[in-house]
C-alpha cells in the first residue's frame, strides 16, 4: 500500500548539497577535471547564496 507512495516521495524529493556534490565528482573524466572540480566545491559552488 505505501510502495507507491513512497516512489513518488522519492522521486519529488530534491538531493541534498552533499549528493549533488558527489555526483558532479562523479562525473570527472580524468584526475586534472576532478582536481577542478574539487577546487570549485571548495570555492562554495554548491553552497546557498542566500
Amino acid at each position: 500500500m505505501f510502495k507507491p507512495l513512497r516512489k513518488i516521495a522519492n522521486a519529488l524529493r530534491v538531493p541534498t548539497s552533499t549528493e549533488r556534490e558527489m555526483a558532479y565528482l562523479n562525473g570527472a573524466r580524468d584526475m586534472v577535471d576532478l582536481e577542478f572540480r574539487q577546487r570549485e566545491i571548495e570555492r562554495g559552488m554548491f553552497r546557498s547564496r542566500f
